[in-house]
This record gives structure tokens, C-alpha cells and sequence, in this order.
């Protein structure tokens, strides 16, 4: 009944993954069954520590959350789980048997986006689920094809910074350029963030670039989304550039050996023989080799010629690039 995180993990392809949280064995059998019936894959917690580690693994495209556990409860699995970047997009519905104004509303304000009260009844379930795995499931499937094409996206909120989603690339490039794993956008983010607030509607703002020794990190700023009252969300589309891959691309787009592949790389970035002997701790003389060589292969004459004509396919891989 509880499947292994990284079984889940290869299953998400065919289904959604559905993690029910409750203290009730009988509660937990008798959606387990209807939602396996039904073609989702299901995991199940009986307390708040083991939903919060099972919803990190596994990330759950929604979670059934019981409002009253012994120990932690329900309303502060939902806090903690909307703190967490990874986890804090996931759609959460509380199942209790409180029907008490003052419930609900904890349960929404916990961050809940609907409710089913107990005794539960399945084919509800079912219903509620389907109407917000929907904008769920279609927002996922646009941060997997981003994250495919190299493109990571995430979403801070506007009033205090802090990361509503991220993609997985997202993730690691975050930790990669700004270090650890925090709620929030990193400082050096929000101030560019926060510069971009007095421009016109259809303005389009200067991205942003870190750099990290020979690696680039593009930021690109969508239009906001949610309520404007508010300051809606702020879509961030980020684009990783490095020396590395842009020489890998132009030796594979012109069949170029991996120091040739190098010396065009200098050369679209518009240094001289002697700089590029002094890069790749070569003479001039074998620098222009290379190029005659290089020029060869791309059936041009000239350095302008090479340059042009590799910058057009770095482009086509990698589009932040600027020589």
C-alpha cells in the first residue's frame, strides 16, 4: 500500500501521484482503493513527520490531509509544506469532520484550496480532485517542457520574495549559484526584482546575468500573475550558460577537434592570436594552425566569417548567449 518513492518516481509518467494523509487505517483503505481504481498512484502517512517526508520524496501532484492527528496536525503539515519551494505548489484538500466556520477557514488559511467532510465519501473525492489537479497538471506539464529545453522557471511571490514553485533544474541552479535552500529568492534576486516594479506594463525589463568563473546564469522576468491588488507573482525563466558546453556545441557543429572547438570559441569572443595562445598556454603560430584548419572545415577565409557563422549556431543551442 505504500510504495517505494523511487517505484513512484518511474511511475509518473502514466499516473498522478496521490499522497492520502490520515490516522484512520480504515479512512486510508477505503480512498487507497478508489483512488487506485481510478488510475492514480497512492501513497499514504498516518502522522504529519511521515507526510512532510514522503511529500519531499516523492512530490505528489495533490495530498488528502486529515485537519485533526495526534501530534502534528493537519493545519501544520499544510504550513510547513507551503513553506518548502519543492512542495509548496502542491495542491492540498483537507478532510475533516469539523464543519465549524472557524475550521474551514483554518484549513484554508493553513493553505488549503478545498475541503471534503468526513464520513468520506469516494466519488466526492474524485470530483474535488479533478477540479484542481486540472490547473495544477497543465502547470506542471509547461515547468517539465521548460526544464527539457534547459529553461528553469520559478515563481516569487511579490509581496514578500518567497519561492512559490521552482522547477527541479530551478532547484539546483539556485544552489549552484546562490548556495543552500531557502524559502525565499536570494537578495541579489529581489533587488532586480524590485527594479523592475516602476516600468511600463509592456516595457521588457533588463535581464539579469551571474556570473560563476566560466558559467553564466540568465534571469528573464515574465509578466506577473495572480491579484494585482497584491502584487501578483513573479514568473522567472532562467537560462544557464557555460565555455564548457558552447565549445562542446561548436565541435559537434563543425566537426572540430576540441582545441580547435576552443580557439573558435576565442575568436567569436573577439581575442587576437596572441590573447588565445596565452588562454590555452599555446604560440600564435600554432594558433593560427588551428584557424586555418577551422577555417577549412566551415568553408570561410576569414575570422569574421568563422565568427559570424559560429555565433548563428551557439545561438540556436543556447539563445542567453552574448558574445
Amino acid at each position: 500500500m505504500n510504495p517505494n518513492p523511487i517505484e513512484v518516481t518511474l511511475d509518473r509518467a502514466s499516473s498522478e501521484i496521490v499522497l492520502i494523509v490520515d490516522d484512520v487505517p480504515d479512512n486510508l483503505a477505503v480512498l487507497h482503493d478508489a483512488l487506485d481504481e481510478s488510475g492514480y498512484t497512492v501513497l499514504v502517512a498516518t502522522h504529519g513527520e511521515a507526510a512532510l517526508q514522503r511529500a519531499t520524496q516523492a512530490l505528489p501532484d495533490i495530498v488528502l490531509l486529515d485537519a485533526m492527528m495526534p501530534g502534528m496536525d493537519g493545519f501544520e503539515v499544510a504550513k510547513r509544506l507551503k513553506a518548502m519551494p519543492q512542495t509548496a505548489h502542491i495542491p492540498i484538500i483537507f478532510m475533516t469532520g469539523l464543519t465549524d466556520t472557524e475550521y474551514l477557514v483554518a484549513a484554508l488559511e493553513a493553505g488549503g484550496v478545498d475541503y471534503v467532510t468526513k464520513p468520506i465519501k469516494p466519488k466526492e473525492v474524485l470530483a474535488r480532485m479533478g477540479v484542481h489537479m486540472q490547473g495544477a497538471r497543465e502547470k506542471r506539464q509547461a515547468r517539465n517542457a521548460l526544464d527539457a529545453f534547459g529553461y528553469a522557471s520559478i515563481t516569487v511571490r511579490a509581496s514578500d520574495g518567497r519561492l512559490m514553485w521552482q522547477t527541479a533544474l530551478a532547484r539546483e541552479l539556485l544552489a549552484a549559484y546562490f548556495g543552500g535552500v531557502s524559502p525565499f529568492a536570494p537578495e541579489v534576486m529581489l533587488d532586480w526584482l524590485r527594479r523592475q516594479l516602476p516600468l511600463a506594463p509592456n516595457a521588457e525589463p533588463p535581464r539579469l546575468s551571474i556570473e560563476r568563473g566560466a558559467r553564466r546564469l540568465t534571469l528573464r522576468l515574465h509578466p506577473q500573475t495572480g491579484a494585482e491588488d497584491e502584487g501578483g507573482d513573479w514568473l522567472i525563466v532562467m537560462r544557464e550558460v557555460s565555455d564548457a558546453k558552447i565549445i562542446e556545441t561548436m565541435s559537434l557543429a563543425f566537426k572540430l577537434t576540441a582545441r580547435e572547438a576552443e580557439v573558435l570559441y576565442w575568436v567569436v569572443k573577439g581575442k587576437i592570436n596572441r590573447d588565445i595562445g596565452d588562454i590555452l598556454g599555446a604560440s600564435p603560430a600554432t594558433v593560427k594552425k588551428h584557424l586555418e584548419h577551422i577555417f577549412a572545415k566551415l568553408g570561410v577565409e576569414t575570422r569574421t566569417s568563422a565568427a559570424a557563422m559560429a555565433t548563428n549556431r551557439i545561438r540556436q543551442s543556447h539563445p542567453a548567449f552574448e558574445a
